[in-house]
């Protein structure tokens, strides 16, 4: 009976429900109450409570997370990346969570994959999406927020290569000798971010290592939104990457625990065997085997599926 104990504590365990081994014991168990009686005594998940063991309401919270996790991730599967996007968007900006979502939206997507969530959202929720980050995002990374969503950027090859030097030259003022101002409230940072293709800004980034010594995304590192929107616009595999690891995580909280579900439905179809190559050059580990060993049931099946196990 241990194993089973074992088996069914594993099953609740992770990211998802393993829906098999709970289904397989709960068989074994049918008619045997003094067993559940028993896993009551010996599981974390329950507490002495008088003549009877309470079920915790951590548990009970988690369990409804978890159950969810399949659902949300063929809900997801199935959207339109347009409605996608723009409701995850809409969440954000309604239900206080991390602003670095719609940074990750704006700066990762292609002009008209970006033009067409705007699309959505005015159907969807009739207002824009500029108007809403402008009306309920109060903190000074405003304008970065607005100038990110409303951005139509050249995709093409070409580069100015005096152009990408001369901005590096403007970022790394903006950081070296910002002083009392926040580097996100400089207008030349907000324009070079908002605007220049990412190829453009590539070269920009690459020259900035060159002439100070280290890459911006060390030095925008502790700068709310400004450090999500270089990783992003720089290597948007590298950035998905780290948000895919961070779920993973013994302290990974509710928001980068989502993120897994967010990242693998959205980058299935786009560039996932890049960030699949690039999660394995990080963290020295494929990334089919991390979701094997940290998630459960059909949720794990489904991000394998996605993933392209």
């Amino acid at each position: 009976m241990a194993e089973e104990h074992e088996a069914l504590t594993s099953a609740f365990s992770g990211l998802g429900v393993d829906e098999s081994s709970l289904l397989t014991v709960i068989t074994k168990w049918r008619k045997q109450p003094e067993k559940r009686r028993g896993f009551r005594s010996s599981s974390p998940f329950f507490k002495p409570h008088g003549s009877f063991e309470r079920c915790e309401d951590d548990f009970v919270r988690s369990l409804k997370v978890e159950f969810a996790r399949f659902k949300n991730v063929t809900v997801l599967w199935a959207m339109h990346p347009w409605e996608r996007d723009a409701r995850w968007i809409h969440h954000v900006l309604h239900k206080a969570h991390p602003f670095n979502i719609i940074v990750e939206i704006a700066c990762t997507r292609s002009s008209d994959e970006l033009l067409g969530a705007r699309k959505a959202y005015h159907a969807l929720f009739h207002h824009s999406i500029e108007e809403d980050v402008a009306y309920r995002v109060k903190e000074n990374y405003c304008s970065l927020l607005v100038g990110l969503v409303s951005a139509y950027r050249y995709e093409g090859s070409r580069v100015d290569e005096d152009i990408a030097k001369s901005e590096a030259k403007a970022l790394g003022h903006a950081i070296k000798n910002a002083g009392t101002k926040d580097p996100v409230e400089n207008y030349e940072v907000i324009r070079i971010l908002t605007t220049r293709s990412k190829t453009h800004l590539k070269e920009t980034f690459r020259h900035y290592s060159g002439i100070y010594g280290q890459s911006i995304e060390q030095d925008f590192a502790d700068e709310s939104c400004l450090g999500e929107t270089v990783r992003c616009l720089g290597s948007s595999a590298s950035y998905f990457s780290k948000v895919i690891d961070k779920a993973f995580g013994e302290e990974a909280d509710k928001n980068a625990k989502d993120a897994l579900t967010r990242v693998v439905v959205s980058r299935s179809d786009v560039d996932m065997e890049e960030i699949k190559a690039v999660y394995e050059k990080q963290y020295k580990a494929k990334l089919e085997d991390k979701i094997v060993k940290n998630t459960r049931g059909n949720y794990r099946d489904a991000l394998l599926s996605l993933v392209g196990m």
